[in-house]
């Protein structure tokens, strides 16, 4: 049985055309089915790329989350070891108090021992106590009578002075930003500009202790200069050394030039100045003179400035006893430093009382030969 079909049939000019009306239905299904396959697939690629695209940010989490667990750890790591540093820290600080107490034995035993009447010295103490202090010792000090002769004798035993004729400073005494560190640092001296090779000079007379390249410390070529009353001057990052360790010098001779070894970011002489291995600041001991010396006693209260100038005096009187002049000649006392300085202020008395004895004698001679 033959299926009824519409015909559509168009006459016009070109003739007579006729089109079977289910074939253009099939027509448009099969465009409408090619339509919706392309939507599907794009839709496919989409739903694909989105998932893509929540994968990576997952990852992307994951990532992080283990980089902030990481953080972590390390934030807890440094934690402790912050912990064991403060521990460490108090654990030194400790130390260094029961050492600053075992100073005063010293003091005691080189004869600088503070008397009982002076008020504690503390770095921490507010400006009411330290104008205090300072106006106790100035008190303390009127009684003690200094001569111009013991005056330069400090000046010439302790540092005092600059070690370079020339003196521009560059960096003080107290904390700072390390130049080569880049760390907040305490600087423990002075640093003074200085073109390569500038000569320096002993700022106080004494004995060489040590002159050469020091590895620890980071000043390279190094002198350390051990004076009297427990006084030592330290000079670092030096281009050579003119001397050597157990040398005796003088204030002003010449002991090395300045230099850029070590820790050092350009040439430049570091001082410093220790009393008993405590760091002092150099500034009031270089601005030191005849002049002003008074001034360095309320400047420097760390130094026992008052019992020291008791020791000084007390070595002046007893330095003319015949007793004491036979003491410091025989061998036993001769290789210490002290005496060797003693024996260079000696020198001068010993030649004229040496020089009436030889008088004498020849005087009585004579007389017994006129006798005869």
């Amino acid at each position: 049985m033959d299926k009824k079909r519409f015909t559509i049939t168009i006459n016009d000019n070109n003739g007579i055309r006729q089109y079977n009306l289910h074939e253009v239905i099939k027509k448009v299904v099969l465009y409408l089915l090619v339509a919706l396959l392309l939507i599907f697939t794009a839709g496919a690629f989409f739903i694909f790329y989105l998932n893509y695209s929540l994968e990576t940010i997952t990852e992307k989490k994951r990532i992080t989350q283990q980089a902030y667990e990481l953080l972590a750890k390390k934030n807890g790591v440094l934690e402790s070891e912050l912990e064991a540093k403060e521990k460490h820290i108090s654990e030194k600080t400790h130390a260094l108090e029961q050492i600053s107490d075992k100073l005063a034995d010293i003091e005691e035993l080189i004869g600088l021992k503070e008397s009982s009447d002076a008020p504690p010295s503390s770095e921490n103490e507010d400006t009411t106590q330290q104008e205090s202090l300072n106006a106790v010792l100035t008190q303390r000090l009127e009684s003690v009578s200094l001569s111009s002769q013991n005056v330069a004798y400090m000046l010439e035993n302790i540092p005092s002075g600059s070690p370079l004729k020339v003196t521009t400073t560059t960096s003080t005494y107290g904390w700072r930003i390390h130049p080569t560190l880049q760390s907040r640092e305490f600087h423990r001296g002075l640093d003074f500009r200085a073109r390569m090779n500038t000569p320096i000079y002993a700022t106080a007379s004494g004995v060489i202790e040590y002159a050469g390249y020091h590895k620890t410390s980071g000043y390279g070529n190094l002198i350390i200069l051990d004076h009297s009353f427990g006084f030592k001057s330290m000079y670092g990052h030096l281009n050579k050394v003119a001397t050597h360790p157990g040398a005796f010098v003088k204030k002003g001779d010449l002991i090395g030039y300045t230099g850029n070894t070590g820790m050092s970011s350009g040439p430049h002489l570091h001082y410093e100045i220790r009393y008993i291995q405590r760091v002092l600041d150099p500034t009031a001991f270089v601005e030191w003179s005849a002049k002003n010396y008074k001034e360095i006693f309320t400047k420097e209260n760390r130094v026992t400035w008052q019992s020291l100038i008791t020791a000084i005096n007390h070595q002046k009187s007893t330095i003319t006893q015949p007793s004491l002049r036979k003491d410091l000649i025989s061998k036993e006392r001769w290789n210490s430093p002290a005496h060797f300085i003693l024996m260079e202020t000696l020198k001068a008395p010993l030649t004229q009382v040496l020089q009436s004895q030889w008088d004498e004698m020849a005087r009585l001679m004579a007389t017994s030969m006129q006798k005869k």
